[in-house]
């Protein structure tokens, strides 16, 4: 009989950093394909331009195909670190730019940016539970 050794490629305190830094990338990354699609109608609704909203839906698929790979890597720690702190970042973004009025946003572009804002805290939040994990 023989044995085949395979290695381990996570440790299971790693688990849940691992599983929000997949689904975070996930989430942005199809949010910025369907935003790239639909960049003129969004522009309209939420007081930008079709310029602003492609450049955001670039970023937010170049973050999100960035952060799964990096999702790969054996060692989490500073790519957790370096996530959530991009995380704190755009929460704080989205609010000073609501309470600024620095873009003439709509109702809904308020509502949407309020709502990256909710979405962005909310992960930082998961992601630093999944960090905390790690030890």
């Amino acid at each position: 009989m023989t044995a085949i050794a395979t290695p381990t490629l996570s440790d299971s305190t790693d688990s849940l950093l691992r599983f929000a830094l997949r689904a975070d990338a996930v989430i942005v990354g199809i949010a910025g394909l369907a935003l790239a699609v639909a960049a003129g109608p969004m522009a309209a609704l939420e007081g930008l331009t079709a310029t602003h909203e492609y450049a955001l839906a670039a970023f937010c698929i170049v973050y999100g195909v960035t952060v799964y790979f990096l999702a790969a890597l054996p060692n989490l720690r500073g790519v957790g670190i370096g996530v959530i702190a991009a995380n704190v970042v755009c929460t704080v973004a989205a609010i000073a730019v609501v309470e600024s009025g620095a873009l003439p946003l709509t109702g809904i572009g308020v509502a949407a940016t309020l709502g990256c804002a909710a979405y962005t805290a909310f992960f930082a939040a998961l992601q630093y539970a999944g960090l905390r994990r790690l030890g």
